[in-house]
């Protein structure tokens, strides 16, 4: 029989009564009412008394059991049971504080866990957003408040308003929820190429929408000097086996001519000794460029390193605030030189005034910025797009290498370069590279 809205306690009270009325039942047979009644309500009044120390134990382990269950309902698991005896209790008990015990390692290593997941996220070079149905952001990264240009925490806010304000090419690719390349307006003239992918999630039973923004512009510039330094290294060698027969050719030729003592013989073959050596050093310098070695990164002092290039260029320097706390410049100090000692070069032959020639050191939070800047005539467009292209160059004894490798080191330092034409006439070009926490 089941009896609702009755404890456990209150059932087995209640089944004491009867079963002790029922065992009273023939004492009323016997004897008169009068006397059999005290009787039995002096056996149930012993009975309960018994029955509350029997399972007064028993009820305080079904209540910590009940209190540990609600505390687990609340992802608290840190409530052991005391009870430890051999019986069936004491067994539920042990069952219970092997869970809680296991369920606290398992939450301790998905915390872990988590705060593992949410710096690898925060320090991650793609943007992540994640808003919820409505479009407000309930997550977001590092890289995400860059590309928005927006300084303080981005969780709370509207999403197409954040992208609005940052950029309308931005706002026009989340707009559309799409999945594929974009441009966004970079430093200087450049532009800068994005990859968008976008996807619907369900979490905590509501569906979200997850954007991955991966900025490709220094991977696609990477993958195209990796082209150019393929078949550098293609030419090298074909022009390298070619150069040794006809070296060893000529050397013969100057034997035969010596002999014959034509001086028209000498001079054709001085003329093709000549180019040979040119064509020699001409292979040997794009083949420096092709086989940079990865920067062996050392801390750098900027004005030091100015101050001894000023010993071999003519220039000037200035310096706008100071390096961080905490801060350094780490750089391989030789590529470092070799890079600002072709940016000098070209400035000292932009047909300027030598003494307008100038590097300006400006410190910022997290990068440093370095403009040569000169006084010449400047570049045009179509020439400022394609000076950073190896082989290209306007002079008529350039390899089209010095912009190129200037390029090469600056993103091998995870630095970016820009060339840009000044208001008052010349050029600047600004490389921005990184600083690092000491």
């Amino acid at each position: 029989m089941k009896i609702p809205g009755l404890s456990i306690a209150q059932k087995l009270h209640l089944t004491l009564v009867i079963a002790v009325a029922t065992a009273c039942l023939p004492v009323f047979f016997f004897v008169q009412w009068q006397t059999g009644l005290p009787v039995a309500l002096s056996a149930i009044c012993v009975g309960v008394v018994v029955l509350r120390m029997l399972t007064r134990k028993l009820f305080a382990g079904l209540q910590a059991l009940e209190s540990g269950l609600l505390n687990f309902k609340d992802s608290d698991f840190s409530t052991l049971l005391a009870y430890q005896k051999e019986d069936e209790l004491g067994r539920l008990c042990r069952l219970y504080n092997e869970a809680a015990q296991q369920l606290r390692d398992e939450k301790q290593w998905i915390y872990q866990r988590e705060l593992m997941l949410d710096k690898v996220l925060h320090s991650a070079p793609q943007a992540l957003l994640l808003t919820d149905d409505k479009g407000i952001v309930v997550f977001s990264n590092h890289s995400a408040k860059t590309l928005l240009k927006c300084e303080h925490n981005l969780e709370g806010m509207e999403l197409d308003s954040l992208a609005q304000q940052a950029s309308p090419a931005l706002y026009n690719a989340l707009s559309g929820e799409m999945d594929g390349l974009f441009e966004l307006p970079g430093e200087g003239e450049d532009k800068q190429t994005w990859h968008l992918s976008n996807g619907e999630l369900l979490l905590n039973n509501q569906f979200h929408r997850l954007y991955i923004f991966k900025q490709l512009t220094r991977e696609l510039n990477r993958q195209e000097v990796a082209v150019w330094k393929k078949v550098i290294r293609i030419i090298s060698h074909e022009l390298n086996n070619s150069l040794g027969p006809i070296s060893s050719m000529l050397h013969s030729g100057k034997i035969v001519a010596n002999k014959l003592e034509d001086a028209r013989l000498e001079r054709v073959f001085s003329t093709i000794d000549e180019r040979i050596r040119h064509l020699t050093e001409f292979v040997q310098g794009y083949g420096r460029f092709a086989k940079l070695p990865a920067p062996r990164l050392q801390p750098v002092v900027l004005p030091e390193l100015l101050t001894q290039l000023q010993t071999q260029w003519q220039f000037n320097h200035t310096q706008s605030g100071a390096l961080p706390a905490h801060k350094q410049l780490l750089a391989d100090a030789p590529q470092l030189e070799q890079l600002l000692i072709n940016l000098l070069k070209n400035a000292h032959e932009s047909g300027g005034d030598p003494a307008a020639i100038k590097i300006e050191v400006t410190y910022q939070v997290n990068h440093v910025l370095l403009s040569v800047v000169d006084a010449g005539l400047g570049m045009s467009e179509h020439i400022m797009a394609n000076a950073l292209i190896p082989f290209y160059s306007t002079k008529p004894s350039g390899s089209g290498l010095g912009l190129a490798l200037c390029r090469e080191i600056v993103e091998a330092h995870h630095g970016d370069i820009h060339l840009k034409n000044r208001p008052q006439g010349g050029l600047s070009v600004e490389i921005r590279l990184p600083l690092t926490t000491v």
